[in-house]
């Protein structure tokens, strides 16, 4: 049977009403669109949906056309053709919030397709698919995704998961714009200048508007439009929603000397904007913006907990080439080590934790089979890659002695770094960079007894990894996507044939597989008995002409223990 709150419904609704349904502040009362901006209205970014639960769904678009304000009306049916309506309401948006619409539906029944659209004045916006979370459920199918930068290729991956004929989710672990300008040298030009991609606004992104304007560039591409329209998308943001590598107090890409300005005011101006463009739950009141970690009950299947290790807790990140003291005019690598593995260093803070504590071990006393941890950076140990080991001496000594003296000092400065004894980790931004506080989370999931997969995001490669402590004890799996557009495999400029996932699959114990030779995102087919996960390629970035595959296919089962130790490639 259909149900309508009658309350928000368009023939009853009035202007004071409409305020007070939508939490509209006073500022909403100017005076609506004129006559010749109401003709120009337009839903010229499409619609999204996200956050589902059980009994509500989050649904978004946004105005284009017009600097007024503008009032409209909201649907969500059974049907396509809106025959079968069940909510309907009213909204009214403006530009303080850059005529966004937001709205958390409620009422809705769980694990139910439902459709919805926005109409103000006489445009009406594209139908979007969306679906709650299911009560019970024995079978769940997840996409999972990362990295989408505008100028270095189309969305073809966004258009391939619009067409997947069988999808419950989208979960997107960060990236979703870059902050970079469209300077000749700036990350992914090459393919931005080449392709006619260029960024909106031109410049490094660091206002409001900067940050307004280039989410409004990329969602204006059908092809992620489409993505959003066919899922609830589950979303975090990582680094270049705000500034590369960030952590509490400032990000590498920031630099206030340079006239970018206070970083607290950049960073509130970027998550202002990805929470007005995002299908996200607002903040409760008194939570802080920042904080978007929250989870997801798929019954007793499965549950998606989300993290947040960017800005809430995170340490200044290290860096070999500053942080690496001097010793007898030698690098004291056992200095730098003490440094890494200092427990104050932090990912999740001491809320978070708690949170995620809390969180797990009611997912494993419910009765939840799975339990799903989404990350904006890869959990595994990953050893940077020992380049004599994998090339023989006399390649690498040949090299060596061919190059002019400046380039072979610094060859040398890093073989001898990454053919240490003490086996540095490779990414030092990822949790390989705060291995006290990956301790402390694989401490939680032990407590916890939770079957642990990780889906991983930002490194533009895709992964496969085990997961253990650093006594060797089995934590979970890890499942890490390769990148939407974002550039993924960069020849080495010493060595053109070295494969570096090659080396770093031979010389990591916990990676079981890896690739940075594609773009597309991953999918997981979950089951009580297993999870399938497939590395999903797109063929081309370059032009829109292109065809999607699996390039490798994984198989998760659990033991007679609540712990995940086999992981077999196919």
């Amino acid at each position: 049977m259909s149900e309508f709150d009658t309350s928000v419904t368009q023939a009853s609704i009035t202007r004071r009403g409409m305020l007070a349904i939508t939490g509209a502040s006073a500022s909403l009362m100017a005076a609506p669109a004129a006559a010749e901006e109401r003709a120009r209205i337009q839903f010229a970014h499409g619609v999204a949906s996200g956050d589902p639960l059980t009994d509500r769904v989050i649904i978004w678009t946004r105005i284009s056309g017009t600097s007024a304000v503008v009032e409209g009306v909201w649907e969500v049916a059974e049907d396509d053709s809106f025959k079968k309506c069940v909510r309907q309401g009213a909204f009214i948006t403006e530009s303080a919030r850059d005529h966004t619409v937001k709205i958390d539906v409620p009422g809705l029944r769980p694990g139910k397709q439902y459709f919805y659209r926005f109409r103000a004045e006489s445009a009406v916006s594209p139908t979007g698919r969306t679906k709650t979370l299911p009560s019970e459920t024995d079978r769940l199918v997840l996409v999972a995704a990362s990295c989408a930068m505008y100028p270095n290729g189309y969305f073809n991956a966004y258009r391939a998961i619009a067409d997947l004929t069988d999808l419950d989710v989208v979960v997107f672990l960060g990236d979703y714009i870059y902050e970079y300008g469209a300077d000749p040298d700036a990350f992914g030009m090459d393919n931005g200048l080449r392709l006619g991609r260029i960024p909106d606004p031109p410049h490094e992104i660091i206002s409001l508007d900067d940050y307004r304007r280039r989410h409004a560039q990329c969602r204006a591409e059908s092809e992620l439009q489409a993505a959003h329209a066919r899922a609830a998308w589950i979303c975090v943001f990582d680094d270049h929603e705000i500034a590369n590598n960030p952590w509490t107090d400032g990000a590498e890409n920031h630099n206030p000397d340079q006239g970018e300005g206070d970083w607290m005011t950049r960073k509130t101006c970027a998550i202002q904007a990805w929470r007005e463009w995002m299908p996200i739950r607002d903040p409760a009141p008194g939570q802080l913006r920042e904080a978007i970690y929250r989870s997801f009950r798929f019954g007793h299947l499965a549950e998606l907990t989300m993290l947040e290790t960017r800005l809430l807790a995170r340490s200044r990140q290290l860096d070999y080439a500053s942080d690496i003291p001097k010793k007898d005019d030698d690098r004291d690598i056992d200095a730098f080590c003490s440094r890494l593995n200092d427990p104050r260093r932090e990912l999740l803070g001491a809320e978070q934790r708690g949170w995620l504590d809390a969180c797990l071990a009611s997912s494993v006393q419910a009765g939840v089979h799975w339990q799903l941890l989404g990350s904006q950076v890869i959990m595994a140990r990953i050893n940077s890659p020992n380049y004599y080991t994998v090339l023989g001496d006399d390649r690498v000594n040949a090299t060596l002695a061919a190059l002019p003296a400046n380039d072979r000092a610094g060859l040398t400065s890093q073989l001898d770094l990454f053919t240490n004894s003490r086996r540095l980790p490779y990414n030092l931004d990822a949790w390989d960079g705060y291995p006290a506080e990956r301790e402390r989370l694989y401490e939680i999931a032990h407590r916890a007894k939770a079957r642990l997969i990780v889906v991983s995001g930002d490194s533009h490669c895709a992964w496969a990894n085990n997961l253990s402590d650093q006594n060797g004890q089995p934590v979970g799996v890890e499942i890490g996507v390769t990148a939407i557009t974002s550039p993924t495999h960069w020849p080495d400029p010493w060595f053109p044939d070295f494969e570096l996932t090659d080396a770093l699959v031979a010389q990591s114990d916990e990676v079981v597989a890896a690739d940075d030779r594609h773009n597309g995102f991953a999918r997981l087919t979950i089951t009580r008995n297993e999870v399938r996960a497939e590395w999903m390629a797109v063929s081309t970035i370059d032009s829109r002409d292109f065809s999607l595959s699996v390039r490798r296919t994984f198989r998760v089962t659990d033991l007679p223990y609540p712990k995940l130790t086999k992981h077999n490639a196919v």
